[in-house]
């Protein structure tokens, strides 16, 4: 499995999915979906089977923003970091099944600490592993949860800091970020499963008789998510990405590194996703699309992409970052990502902007997003 390929991933989900859906659930089913053939001890099987019974009724029937139980997205994250390890190990599987715990399940007034020694449930599960593997899995899942008033550059911040410590929480929280990553649409099937991306784009830049791409299909209805939703997770994987790579975090880590390069493939190609979708349906005058593609070709070949930059009047990229995807309130953050959503010739060049971003991750070991700090973004002039 390719653990950025949609497709994949919409089986892996629609599996898990089937197994949680029935009337008496058997966990070592999941247990060796998740592990997909690994082996553990069956001392830690028995372990993880209590903690997902455990996660199973905490989580209830919560659902997900599409719709799906939420407790699929720690078993789908798990599943995707399991596919990285030749081994896979106990602390590392129960950090990431539970890392959303203190934020999801925790009710939001009550301190982590006291939570824990009320929770008999989650204490019994504490209580079969070392004390030394309690300590570190208490400590992870504190650095892995967002407190409410922290900014996302601040946890990310945070997080980095103490994965000096243990580097696996990098792998998870990647892990985490590539599971939402995949989770933003409910499709029968990958939008690119029969398309050749670049190709079109090659055609649209210099092919005189090419009249565009035809989708198979008409225009979908509204989605939960669209697409500006999907430019702003696009976003956040950009600051998480770049704050790992500016301080170096799990730099020797192999397996943060190999779902790192994950999380950059399928970030890339959502923005492929977006970019053909408004070609498909909202822009197909070519001789525009051509002016639009030129355009952000300049743009990315003067070094817009490589650094947080102020508004400027002639050019709409700039400043994007800071003006729309920057904004802290999540109200005033929705109604700036509204006006986006209607400026489509503004969205695909963004979504563009975005594939040769992640391309850069992909092919360059020191790149990343100058301007991007725990601190938030800070934008420098920059003459194109």
């Amino acid at each position: 499995m390719a653990i950025y390929n949609m497709n994949d991933f919409m089986r892996l989900s629609a599996v898990i999915n089937y197994q949680i859906s029935a009337k008496h659930i058997d966990w070592n089913n999941v247990i060796n979906i998740i592990l997909s053939r690994r082996t553990i001890s069956d001392e830690s099987k028995n372990i993880l089977h209590l903690l997902l019974e455990y996660s199973s009724e905490a989580y209830g029937k919560k659902k997900r923003r599409l719709g799906p139980l939420a407790i699929l997205h720690p078993l789908r994250a798990t599943a995707l970091l399991a596919r990285v390890a030749d081994e896979p190990d106990l602390l590392n599987l129960m950090t990431i099944l539970l890392h959303d715990n203190f934020e999801d399940i925790k009710p939001k007034r009550v301190e982590i600490d006291m939570w824990i020694r009320k929770e008999k449930k989650f204490q019994k599960v504490l209580q079969m592993i070392t004390e030394t593997d309690r300590w570190f899995l208490i400590e992870r899942l504190k650095w892995l949860t967002k407190e409410p008033t922290e900014t996302y550059y601040r946890y990310i911040g945070r997080l980095i800091k103490h994965s000096g410590k243990t580097p696996e929480v990098i792998r998870v929280k990647l892990a985490d970020r590539l599971d939402n990553t995949l989770d933003m649409r409910i499709e029968y099937e990958d939008p690119l499963q029969k398309v050749d991306f670049f190709e079109i784009l090659f055609q649209m830049l210099y092919s005189n008789i090419y009249t565009g791409f035809e989708p198979e299909f008409p225009h979908p209805p509204p989605a939960t998510l669209n697409g500006v939703q999907r430019l702003y997770q696009l976003f956040k994987n950009t600051v998480l990405m770049s704050l790992i790579r500016q301080k170096q975090a799990a730099k020797d880590d192999e397996k943060a590194q190999t779902i790192f390069y994950h999380l950059a493939r399928a970030s890339m190609r959502e923005a492929q996703r977006i970019a053909l979708h408004i070609f498909s349906y909202h822009e197909r005058d070519i001789k525009i699309a051509r002016e639009l593609l030129l355009d952000t070709m300049n743009y990315v070949r003067g070094g817009g992409i490589d650094m947080v930059t102020p508004r400027v009047a002639n050019q709409k990229l700039d400043g994007l970052f800071v003006s729309t995807f920057d904004e802290v309130n999540k109200k005033r953050r929705e109604k700036k990502l509204a006006e986006l959503y209607t400026d489509k010739h503004l969205m695909v060049q963004a979504a563009v902007a975005f594939i040769v971003m992640f391309l850069n991750f992909i092919n360059d070991p020191e790149y990343y997003v100058k301007g991007i700090t725990e601190e938030g973004v800070h934008p420098e002039p920059q003459n194109y």
